[in-house]
């Protein structure tokens, strides 16, 4: 894609609506948070309007809304109907054919990036600004991250992305601390609002956009998010809760490119992990939905247009359109069978243990075309 200099107004004008505190020395400076304000309806909202948007590739909720709209996505992607695998003459000449592999589609992949965590708060008190706060409303997602990113299983990406560089996924040591007051209660926030977001923050901290950026992006507690009217992580109202996170690009017209995630708060039926995992619901299902778009966005990152053009599956044998997290988001049922379905049935995701940087995680496994099978290690097994 092409690229040009970011406008040279653009950044004086996003500072009207920006208040940014730091003050720190420079020997503390990397232990410090950056704090800004964002105004939704500031000159952000009309850059945003003349982007050009991803598609947003979701975790769906293991809801009954999550499952139907899961199963029109994949008859939607298919051309309307079964036997219409684009992948088929690519494997016609083949023997043996793994139900799982992940093809190449010919564009980008990350090999190597800064990760920044921004923290949204929209509540009247501020429960979840700051940085004291993150491991009461989040956990650690940053060193997480940053163990994910020292470990063997990060090398997965390795064959998908042509790089056995160690190091090379790296995290921004600041928290980045955004208030989004003003909002309504109950009101959902958007994806145009998540692109505003990180058009604000990259332009008043002079953060890159690109290939080699991935900003994550955490909601507070009860902050519900919308693709659309509809289609929303939103549990408390169970129609339309469908999604529990996801990842996506877009284009600004300056041309720069954003990559991004959102990961509403995992800690609620339908996105957590099951219950008694080493670390408690809260950090686990946090970390395990992280790792899932954190492969899927250096696999499969850029999504601007009609279709992913990076890894996932075009076979049609039930994970068409799937990527390297999706074909490995097991799930645990709570009662186990015989007793379900009943009206007390949960489903829960369910994580694989695992050591990175010699440290005990619990979150699933990804897609490891090498070993035909879900892994957490490059080389196949548990690790």
């Amino acid at each position: 894609m092409q690229r040009s200099r970011l406008w040279s107004s653009a950044l004086a004008t996003v500072a009207g609506t920006i208040a940014t505190v730091l003050t720190c020395s420079p020997v503390r400076a990397a232990q410090q948070s950056l704090h800004l304000t964002v105004n939704l309806s500031g000159y952000a909202s009309s850059v945003v309007a003349q982007a050009q948007p991803g598609v947003p590739h979701v975790l769906y909720a293991n809801t009954a809304a999550g499952k139907m709209s899961q199963s029109a996505q994949e008859f939607e992607m298919r051309g309307g109907g079964s036997g219409n695998s684009s992948g088929d003459w690519q494997e016609q000449h083949k023997g043996t054919r793994y139900p799982g592999t992940l093809e190449y589609h010919g564009g980008q992949t990350i090999q190597t990036a800064t990760q920044y965590l921004i923290y949204v708060d929209t509540t009247p008190n501020a429960s979840c600004s700051s940085k004291a706060s993150i491991a009461s409303c989040w956990g650690d997602p940053a060193g997480f991250l940053r163990d994910l990113g020292s470990s063997q299983m990060i090398h997965i990406t390795d064959q998908y992305v042509n790089s056995q560089d160690g190091d090379r996924y790296r995290v921004y040591p600041k928290p980045i601390m955004v208030s989004v007051p003003g909002l309504p209660p109950g009101t959902p926030l958007s994806d145009g609002d998540m692109q505003q977001i990180v058009y604000t923050v990259t332009s008043a901290f002079g953060l890159p956009t690109g290939f080699h950026a991935i900003y994550n992006i955490f909601l507070s507690p009860g902050q519900d998010e919308c693709q659309f009217s509809g289609t929303c992580y939103s549990p408390d109202n169970a129609n339309s809760f469908k999604y529990c996170a996801y990842h996506n690009a877009t284009q600004f017209p300056n041309s720069a490119v954003a990559i991004y995630t959102v990961e509403p708060y995992q800690d609620v039926s339908g996105c957590s992990v099951r219950p008694n995992t080493g670390n408690g619901q809260l950090v686990d299902s946090t970390n395990s939905v992280l790792s899932h778009e954190t492969f899927e966005t250096i696999t499969d990152p850029n999504t601007v247009g009609a279709w992913p053009t990076g890894w996932w599956n075009e076979e049609d044998n039930g994970v068409f359109g799937q990527e390297i997290g999706d074909e490995c988001s097991f799930l645990a049922v709570n009662p186990p069978p015989p007793a379900v379905p009943g009206p007390t049935t949960t489903v829960y995701f369910d994580p694989s243990r695992v050591q990175l940087n010699g440290n005990a995680y619990w979150i699933q496994p990804e897609y490891n075309n090498a070993a035909h099978a879900c892994t957490t290690h490059p080389g196949g097994g548990d690790g």
